[in-house]
């Protein structure tokens, strides 16, 4: 019974092995540095993130998910928030006064790193990239950002996961020759973005593993057909509105592009956050054809965040699975809107 448990996501990893190939995260609204470089240095301190993704738990083999990330400017000078910044001391962003005080940020740079590693069935992934951002105004309240990120993936398969029978094929050339060595790929990365933001929205376009590269375990000439890694499209938008003086809701939207991942290639999801001076936040969302997700977090004197999610799918795996679990852990360093900092208040 366990070999078929773990059969099915391996089958479901060969269907995938030309579409979707980077994760999913269903709390990007709290971390687009993830999915675009384009926002490194935005804020006014050094934001860090650390996060695990559990998914389908109860299938053994299921994606787990980790990743960290770093990123801050260099400088920038300036006091001012956007959209998705945390809340000034004695002042709060989300009212009127923010709404009607809001100035473009002044041009400036950013820089940072992505760590992220993906593990699925005898699969693995691990990335490393730093990333560049330059901002400038616009308009007087309108920004721009354009970024890039360059690093390495290196793609692995741990043959003995794959081994079903109990004594294996030591030269398997459907998992490469251990003679060979060919159990693990390493492919240089690359991913480019732009952010267009200001008080109230933000739209941002960007492109991950843009670099098409074939990726085969084997060098046995009767395979025709092999393996490739593919670009990974993301356009994301959101809007801020006011409700009340101390609620405001930012629903967004993702559609990610990618070859191969279904009849039409897009996989739109919607999301919604509500949050109240952004003490305190909740919210959801939904991934066409995939599921649902609900999700909450707290923000702690504007020096330390955590938010979770838990996802819920619609397909057929959710007769053999208990959800997907999702934690995200931020720390701001240095941030000019600390408590801590008396000019803030």
């Amino acid at each position: 019974m366990k070999k078929k448990l773990f059969i099915i996501p391996l089958l479901i990893l060969c269907l995938q092995a030309s579409a979707q190939q980077r994760p999913h995260y269903t709390q990007y609204i709290l971390n687009n540095y993830i999915l675009n470089p384009a926002l490194s240095g935005i804020e006014n301190y050094m934001d860090i993130k650390f996060s695990m993704r559990d998914q389908w738990v109860g299938l053994n083999g299921a994606p787990k998910t980790s990743y960290f990330s770093i990123h801050g400017p260099i400088g920038k000078k300036d006091y001012r928030t956007s959209s998705t910044s945390f809340q000034v001391p004695g002042q709060n962003p989300r009212g009127k006064y923010y709404w009607e005080n809001y100035t473009a940020a002044e041009p400036h740079h950013g820089a940072g790193v992505t760590i992220v590693h993906d593990r699925t069935g005898s699969f693995t992934r691990f990335s490393a990239n730093v990333t560049y951002a330059y901002h400038l105004g616009l308009t007087p309240t309108t920004n721009l950002s354009a970024g890039f990120s360059a690093g390495i993936t290196r793609v692995g398969i741990d043959k003995l996961k794959q081994d079903f029978s109990g004594g294996g094929d030591p030269v398997d050339p459907a998992t490469g020759a251990s003679i060979s060595g060919e159990i693990n790929k390493i492919r240089p990365d690359m991913g480019v973005g732009l952010w267009l933001y200001s008080k109230n929205y933000f739209i941002g376009l960007a492109a991950q593993q843009i670099i098409p590269q074939k990726l085969a375990f084997t060098d046995d000439a009767t395979f025709l057909t092999k393996g490739r890694m593919v670009p990974h499209i993301f356009l994301t938008a959101g809007y801020r509105f006011l409700i009340g003086e101390d609620v405001n809701a930012i629903p967004s939207i993702m559609v990610k592009y990618i070859d191969g991942s279904s009849k039409t290639n897009f996989q739109p999801e919607m999301n919604v956050k509500l949050q109240y001076r952004d003490l305190a936040w909740v919210g959801g969302s939904y991934r066409y054809q995939n599921g649902y997700a609900a999700m909450a977090g707290l923000n702690v004197s504007n020096t330390f965040n955590v938010g979770y999610a838990y996802d819920f799918t619609t397909t057929a795996l959710n007769t053999v699975s208990r959800g997907t679990h999702e934690i995200m852990v931020g720390f701001l360093i240095g941030n000019k809107y600390s408590e801590a900092c008396p000019r803030c208040w």
